[in-house]
């Protein structure tokens, strides 16, 4: 593991400057004049940043290349939308039963162009599966532990002392090759998250195990276009400091390829702060204002006409608003630290008639136009 060490530490990266940082990141990784680590030949396709979304950086400071989605599994951009509603039916009292399995594996993913992280996930994936129900359904998730490591799934929420998830309660740790079955009813509804509560925790939450959980309200709420963003970041050479940030773990994985939306239509984000290392994130907005529903356990927003929100680890809220023009509108924290490296995107606002050439360009179809809408619109049962 001693060439992970040697990628890059957030000192080194500061040092250059963030531009530097992304020659270094992928000189260093990719192999372009560089060495690639022994034993990883995955390496993705190196091209230059594209014109049109090139200036969407704080000073250009964009990463090089391009994260090999197909060899990661799962797409920054297609996770904003691939709400899991599980496998449903009714039980005999009429209640709703989501079934869903989740499995703990090993796998090494690219945070970067060409920076991989041997990663601890739910399903293969980081975030994990984008769990989602109605308030009051019955849950009952089936885990499998496929690691050689102890693992838990600790869900935000209301239930009984042994579904909870830590050592000492319930089944407490799932060892390796061990499975168990955590179901309760979902309570209350709002935007939480559920991660790993195996020992150590901030190795194992920082390691990917952790997921959004997002429950509805019985009543629903306002059709709206839906994304969740996870904000997570990496510890490449485990000094205990992050060297990559980003929302669904590839750093400027949105700058490089822009949302798209539709100019006047209610844009609904689910936001999660998974953050290990740093006390906390936030997510500022250009252009625009949002509403801010903190918890997402009320209809009501609790902050107004706000342009950023600060999230402390663990810390979770919805946030709503509308574009009044079209064109490119840049989100990120407001620190600049964690902008540099990775955490930072855009909205690419259009017309209605614009909108297909624009799904187009971030590489997505009309599938995912349809989930985008569904999730508050369709999904329930």
């Amino acid at each position: 593991m001693s060439w992970w060490r040697s990628l890059l530490s957030r000192r080194d990266v500061l040092r250059v400057g963030a531009g530097g940082a992304a020659a270094l990141a992928g000189s260093a990784a990719l192999g372009q004049g560089g060495t690639h680590p022994a034993g990883h030949t995955g390496t993705a396709p190196v091209s230059p940043v594209p014109s049109t979304t090139a200036h969407a950086g704080h000073g250009n400071n964009l990463m090089v290349g391009a994260v090999n989605h197909k060899r990661n599994g799962f797409d920054p951009m297609a996770m904003l939308t691939d709400w899991d509603w599980g496998k449903v039916s009714t039980l005999p009292n009429g209640q709703t039963l989501r079934e869903y399995t989740m499995i703990a594996q090993d796998k090494e993913i690219e945070i970067a162009p060409g920076i991989f992280f041997p990663a601890w996930t739910y399903n293969g994936r980081v975030p994990g599966p984008t769990l989602r129900c109605t308030e009051g359904d019955r849950l009952r998730i089936t885990f499998i532990n496929a690691t050689i490591h102890a693992h838990t799934i600790h869900f935000h929420g209301v239930h009984s002392a042994e579904m909870d998830g830590v050592p000492g309660a319930g089944p407490g740790e799932i060892q390796p090759g061990g499975r168990f079955v955590y179901e309760f009813d979902a309570e209350p509804f709002g935007c939480h998250l559920y991660h790993c509560h195996a020992t150590s925790l901030k190795r194992h939450i920082h390691k990917g195990m952790y997921g959004a959980f997002i429950v509805d309200p019985k009543e629903g709420r306002p059709p709206a276009r839906e994304f969740v963003m996870v904000q997570n970041a990496f510890d490449t050479n485990f000094d205990g400091a992050n060297e990559i940030y980003a929302v669904n773990t590839v750093g400027f994985e949105f700058a490089r390829r822009p949302i798209p939306v539709q100019k006047g239509e209610l844009i609904r984000i689910y936001l999660i702060n998974i953050l290990e290392f740093d006390l906390i994130n936030s997510f500022h907005l250009h252009a625009n204002f949002f509403n801010y529903y903190d918890t997402g356990t009320t209809l009501e927003p609790t902050s107004r006409i706000v342009d950023t929100i600060m999230q402390a680890q663990g810390q979770r809220g919805i946030l709503e608003f509308k574009y009044k023009f079209t064109g490119n509108f840049m989100f990120h924290p407001h620190i600049s630290e964690f902008t540099e490296l990775g955490w930072m995107g855009s909205f690419q606002v259009v017309e209605p008639d614009a909108y297909p050439a624009a799904l187009k360009a971030a590489g997505v179809d009309a599938g995912w136009d349809q989930r985008s809408r569904q999730g508050a619109a369709g999904g329930r049962s």
